[in-house]
C-alpha cells in the first residue's frame, strides 16, 4: 500500500509538472488529486524538491529503458531514430503524455532547487548521449549524413523534437509535432 501510495502521488505530480511546471501545483493539488491528506505526501516526499527529484529520476530511468527498447527493436540507427520520433508523436496526438518532463523543468531551471537541477540535467545527458550514438552508428551503417559533428547533430535533434512539442503546445496542434521533425530526419537520412 506504501509503495502504491507513492507512485500515485508520483504519477500526479508527472501529470501536474507538465501541465504547469514546478512551481504550478502544491501538495494540496495532489492530496485532492490522490484522496489523501498532504501529511501522506510529506510522509513519503518530505519537501517538494524531494519528489520533484525523484520523479526526474524515475522519467529519466523510463527514457533509458524506452532507449533500449528502440535499439531492441532493430539495428538500423535510422529506424531506432524514427522510433524515438514516433513515440513523441503518438504521445503529443492522443495526449498521453503531450510534453517532456525534462524540457518543461528545463525551461524553469535558473528556478528549480539545485538537487532538481541535478536530475534534469542528467535527464538531457543521457539523451544527448544516446542520439550522439545512433546518428555516429547510422554515419557507419549508411543511413544518415550528418553536415555537423554526431553531437552537435544530436543536440540539434533534441533541441528541434523539444521546440517541436512547445509549437504542438501553443498552437493546440498535435499535428504541428510532425510538421516541423519531418524535414529534420529528411536532411538526414539518406
Amino acid at each position: 500500500m506504501e509503495q502504491q501510495t507513492a507512485e500515485r502521488i508520483l504519477a500526479t505530480a508527472r501529470e501536474l509538472v507538465i501541465a504547469g511546471g514546478y512551481n504550478g501545483f502544491s501538495y494540496a493539488d495532489i492530496a485532492a488529486v490522490v484522496g489523501i491528506r498532504k501529511p501522506s505526501i510529506h510522509h513519503h516526499f518530505p519537501a517538494k524538491s524531494d519528489l520533484v527529484r525523484a520523479l526526474v529520476a524515475g522519467y529519466r530511468d523510463d527514457l533509458a529503458r524506452g532507449l533500449a527498447h528502440f535499439e531492441s527493436l532493430s539495428p538500423d540507427a535510422a529506424v531506432q531514430l524514427q522510433s524515438y520520433i514516433a513515440t513523441w508523436e503518438a504521445c503529443i496526438s492522443d495526449g498521453s503524455m503531450p510534453f517532456c518532463l525534462g524540457a518543461q523543468l528545463a525551461a524553469e531551471l535558473p528556478a528549480l532547487p539545485p538537487e532538481v537541477a541535478v536530475e534534469v540535467r542528467a535527464h538531457f545527458r543521457l539523451l544527448a548521449a544516446w542520439l550522439t550514438e545512433v546518428l555516429a552508428r547510422g554515419v557507419q551503417q549508411g543511413r544518415f549524413r550528418l553536415t555537423d559533428s554526431a553531437e552537435l547533430e544530436a543536440e540539434t535533434i533534441m533541441a528541434t523534437v523539444h521546440g517541436a512539442m512547445l509549437s504542438a503546445r501553443a498552437y493546440g496542434a498535435p499535428a504541428t509535432f510532425g510538421l516541423i521533425i519531418g524535414p529534420l530526419l529528411e536532411r538526414i537520412t539518406i
